[in-house]
């Protein structure tokens, strides 16, 4: 039995930031998913994580594992399919060496990606939007924070890891007012902000105090904000918005919808998916296209652009023997 402990660490640590230069952001997601197939499998196998062999994680267990992660845990077709992804990734490591395992490793790098329903993506109303900033208690400290946190977001169209990731020293807030951030695939952009979006981080920034860490935005405790802090934040303010906005009520905001929120409002306002994808940092224009489809708008003025058929013009006339029927069917019984 191959020990699967040194794999997964030289695969984590030494292969993909080493040698295939991915970023500490991509490791962390591919460790959640191996933290939770590992859990699974020794659940399924009666043993410790750290006891687990390579020759345990076969196909069957795979496909039950993304079985598993659908049904017990809720997740989405597309969460799925990136949990299969690293894990062929993680196979592809593998089979180069544990020869021994090619056979095993085959059939798991054969689970065919799941295809999925293509729904429009939910975002927000300026209403909504404007609920949720004015939500946090602008009294204190951390009040200040929320809203500068929120309103950066939205307003830059940040993914949450670029908004956790933003460095104090990479927020210029002279005279053009203006953000740096890094994201997928280290690509980095610089992005103007609003005058609105400036004043808030002044504030934040005037009472963030002398902390040791880079970021921009930092816990109660000094230590910089994580994904899970961002999302509780947004969610909390969400849920006391609610009661001034009907509208949110009954929903869970999460915080890529206030990046959903900003490319509508920016391809409502420039009616150009180039500046949208520039602005969202999508490398691949398709990326962007799901905001055409998710704003009526665009299509409303194709339609008036087209000339419709002029068609011969008509009148339904009723035969007898129908209204007599009709007026049979409506007619009440003595």
């Amino acid at each position: 039995m191959t020990p699967l402990a040194p794999l997964i660490t030289s695969f984590l640590r030494d292969y993909m930031p080493c040698q295939r230069g991915y970023s500490p952001r991509s490791c962390e997601t591919y460790a959640v998913s191996f933290k939770l197939l590992f859990d699974f499998a020794a659940k399924r196998t009666r043993t410790r994580p750290s006891q687990l062999s390579i020759e345990q994680l076969d196909e069957a267990l795979i496909v039950d594992f993304l079985t598993h992660i659908e049904r017990e845990r809720r997740n989405g077709v597309a969460t799925r399919n990136l949990r299969l992804a690293a894990i062929k990734a993680f196979m592809r490591y593998v089979e180069y060496r544990v020869p021994s395992a090619l056979e095993q490793i085959g059939r798991i790098k054969a689970i065919p990606i799941k295809r999925h329903d293509q729904k429009l993506v939910r975002h927000l109303t300026m209403e909504e939007i404007r609920a949720i900033l004015n939500a946090p208690n602008l009294a204190t400290r951390l009040g200040v924070r929320d809203r500068a946190m929120m309103h950066l977001c939205f307003a830059a169209g940040l993914r949450v890891s670029e908004l956790v990731g933003v460095l104090t020293a990479n927020v210029s807030l002279q005279h053009a007012p203006s953000v740096m951030v890094q994201g997928k695939g280290r690509k980095e952009r610089c992005l103007p902000l609003w005058k609105e979006t400036a004043r808030d981080l002044r504030a934040w920034l005037a009472l963030r105090g002398p902390v040791r860490v880079p970021e921009l935005f930092v816990n109660a405790e000094g230590a910089p904000m994580t994904r899970a802090g961002f999302e509780y934040v947004l969610d909390k303010h969400a849920r006391a918005a609610a009661e001034s906005c009907p509208s949110l009520c009954g929903h869970t905001v999460s915080p890529h919808q206030l990046r959903h929120s900003c490319a509508v409002i920016m391809l409502q306002a420039t009616h150009d998916i180039r500046k949208v994808a520039l602005w969202l940092g999508h490398a691949d224009l398709r990326t962007t296209e799901v905001y055409l489809r998710m704003d009526p708008s665009e299509k409303l003025e194709a339609v008036e652009a087209v000339i419709p058929p002029e068609l011969r013009r008509g009148r339904f006339k009723a035969p007898d023997a129908l209204i007599a029927s009709l007026l049979a069917d409506t007619a009440l019984p003595p």
